[in-house]
Formats: C-alpha cells, sequence, structure tokens
C-alpha cells in the first residue's frame, strides 16, 4: 500500500468515508439525487486502470463487484452504472451509481445533469452508516 497516499482534495470535498479494502478507499459521493460509492485504489500516480498491475487490476475488478452488489441490495437499484473518467480529477477513481428509472438524469448518464444535491447532514451520517452496514 502505498504509505504516502492522498486524496485528491476534490474527493475528499465532495465525499464521507465508508472504508478502506485491500486496495481501495471506498467513499460516499454527497449527492442526495443518487446513491453512489467511489472507489480510489491507494497507489501513488496512477491515472488508469491498465497503470495497475495485474495483480491490482483483478483486485480492482473483484472490489469494483462487491462494492455494486453491495449497492444495488442496499437500495434496490434497477441499474448500477460503472465509471472511471478522470476528466476532472486525475487520481484513479471508480464511479458505482445506483440508478433508477424515477431518478432526476435517467435513463441518461448522471455526469454534467444539474447540480449536486448535498444530504441533509444527519441522513448522509445514516446512509454512510447503512452504507458500512450493506458492505
Amino acid at each position: 500500500m502505498a504509505k504516502d497516499f492522498l486524496l485528491h482534495p476534490r474527493l475528499s470535498g465532495d465525499t464521507a468515508f465508508v472504508a478502506d479494502w485491500v486496495l481501495s478507499r471506498v467513499l460516499a459521493m454527497n449527492d442526495a439525487r443518487y446513491p453512489w460509492l467511489i472507489l480510489v485504489p491507494r497507489r501513488d500516480a496512477i491515472t488508469e486502470v491498465f497503470e495497475l498491475d495485474g495483480s491490482d487490476r483483478q483486485t480492482l475488478i473483484e472490489e469494483i463487484a462487491r462494492a455494486g452488489e453491495g449497492l444495488k441490495k442496499l437500495t434496490r437499484a434497477a441499474k448500477i452504472n460503472i465509471g472511471a473518467l478522470g476528466n476532472l480529477v486525475p487520481q484513479l477513481h471508480v464511479h458505482i451509481v445506483a440508478r433508477n428509472p424515477a431518478d432526476a438524469a435517467w435513463p441518461g448518464p448522471v455526469w454534467g445533469q444539474g447540480a449536486a444535491q448535498t444530504y441533509e447532514p444527519r441522513a448522509f451520517t445514516e446512509f454512510v452508516h447503512r452504507l458500512v452496514n450493506a458492505l
């Protein structure tokens, strides 16, 4: 594990800590419109999945599957969207978003669809607690 792992400031500002798994830091996105996790591999200076070594790539895929399955069970989502864009935050991170036909962006992508609607502080704390228990 990278001793000097630092989370990008934008990720720090938009999320709350959920857990540290074998490879990734698991974060909850503070946008009440969509139940949303972000996995950040704790490796320095990595911006792309292909920059991870083979073992880390396999671990990341398993962690994505674990996060998606847990989020789907918790939220009863119709679909789980997974993406690694990195256009604004170059640090490698993977979005796992629970989607439903009634959500604000359905059926399109969540990115660029209006401004985030932050949770009320107590509701966000409760959501993070539910994630900790579900994952």
